[in-house]
């Protein structure tokens, strides 16, 4: 009699947690290259017990090849330490100075990594002081319940405990008050939660240009050839 207690609750408990699958449509200006992938979106517990503390521990990484970052857009837990190896056979000098966490590691050559501890809730904006044409993105969040989307628009969300969140949408080349009306209290009460699709559009006013860590244009003749 206890076994078959202990089993019916076991089955209960795991029967709590959820996965969630949620689309992303993106109606896109002018680039015959893109896709659905870099949407982030996230869960914030509204009715929530302790447990969603208990997630695994993730190493996370932004590398640096071929003149890109990998990958262009990172979600992490505040708090987590973001590692930035080098794998390019010359100098990079990563750096992060527009709201989210400010940092400069300056310059580091192949082969070598920096890591920087991202403490605060935001959008950091990821850039190379000397190769313009690198940025990226890390979004730091106040929970365990995330995910970017892939380049069909798809994001799953594992072990989600059963209860209310409020979801929320960050993407690139969206407008704010866009995002903002993404934004909806959803409710985690059966094992598999579809959400979307999710209609995002991009600004024609998003403007992929930026400046160095002086806050000058780059100099042609000062970045490296490489």
């Amino acid at each position: 009699m206890l076994l078959a207690c202990l089993i019916s609750w076991c089955g209960t408990a795991l029967a709590q947690h959820a996965t969630v699958d949620a689309s992303i449509r993106v109606k896109h200006i002018g680039d015959s290259k893109a896709n659905e992938s870099n949407v982030v979106i996230w869960l914030l517990p509204l009715s929530q017990s302790e447990e969603e503390s208990s997630r695994k521990l993730t190493a996370y990484r932004m590398m640096q090849k071929n003149k890109e970052f990998h990958p262009h857009v990172l979600a992490v837990p505040v708090g987590t330490a973001v590692e930035f190896p080098n794998e390019d056979p010359f100098f990079h000098n990563v750096f992060s100075l527009y709201k989210g966490k400010r940092f400069d590691l300056g310059l580091y050559e192949a082969g070598s990594t920096r890591k920087v501890v991202f403490d605060k809730p935001g959008v950091s904006f990821i850039f190379c002081n000397i190769h313009p044409e690198m940025s990226a993105y890390i979004l730091a969040v106040t929970t365990p319940y995330f995910g970017v989307s892939d380049r069909n628009g798809q994001i799953r969300i594992t072990d989600v405990p059963y209860g209310k969140y409020r979801l929320e949408v960050w993407y690139e080349r969206a407008e704010t008050d866009d995002l903002a009306k993404l934004t909806r209290t959803i409710e985690v009460e059966n094992s598999t939660v579809k959400i979307g699709p999710l209609d995002l559009a991009d600004s024609p006013r998003f403007q992929p240009k930026h400046l160095n860590k002086h806050g000058k244009p780059y100099d042609p003749e000062a970045t490296t050839p490489y």
